[in-house]
């Protein structure tokens, strides 16, 4: 029998989703400079000192923003992937899901533009790492177990590969002017580069 959680333990949590969840919109709207504390809590119907309590300041609260972009991003894009069907087609699909996602106004400037300016260029790598790399690891084991890629390539290097151009391309829609044209050029160079590594 499952045992019923204190409610101020599920009014914590709450609250904290509420800044978390104002903190995306906010700084999605305005970027992290342009966002004050006070107007996270105030739309969060939430005091200062509630925010407080949860984070330590504006950078905790913007990582836990990134995080919760990023935690979304990655569950959907492991359900594309995951597909049993067709190995080859799941990774196409995948991509492209990739690229819809850096058209999305709070990955391009909590998870690309803020990102590596608030966090330092590091800790966003390896934060970024921690979330994409996962995905794409399992990408390209699934292509090689399925025989679509040859197994004479390391998984690791070139998931790394991947990594790099899929980035590259996020940061490329981002700062572009015309981000639809820029998400199907990307598209079809990584495609290309794609079918390159097929076998056959």
């Amino acid at each position: 029998m499952a045992t019923a959680r204190p409610r101020r333990v599920e009014y914590s949590e709450a609250t904290r989703q509420a800044l978390v969840d104002s903190a995306v919109d906010l700084f999605t709207e305005h970027g992290y400079s342009q966002t004050s504390l006070e107007e996270i809590a105030k739309r969060a119907r939430v005091t200062k000192g509630a925010l407080y309590h949860h984070f330590g300041g504006k950078q905790a609260l913007f990582e836990a923003a990134f995080s919760a972009v990023e935690s979304g991003v990655v569950a959907r894009l492991s359900e594309v992937v995951s597909d049993p069907g067709d190995p080859w087609e799941a990774t196409r699909s995948g991509l492209r899901a990739f690229l819809e996602v850096c058209l999305e106004p709070s990955y391009q400037r909590i998870v690309v533009q803020d990102g590596p300016a608030v966090m330092g260029w590091g800790r966003w790598r390896d934060a970024e790492e921690a979330y994409t790399f996962g995905v794409l690891r399992t990408v390209v084991s699934n292509l090689i177990a399925s025989g679509e890629i040859g197994d004479d390539l390391p998984v690791d290097a070139l998931a790394r590969i991947m990594f790099g151009a899929l980035s590259a391309g996020a940061t490329a829609i981002a700062a572009s002017s015309s981000p639809m044209q820029e998400r199907a050029d990307i598209a079809v160079c990584v495609e290309r580069v794609l079918s390159g590594l097929r076998v056959g």
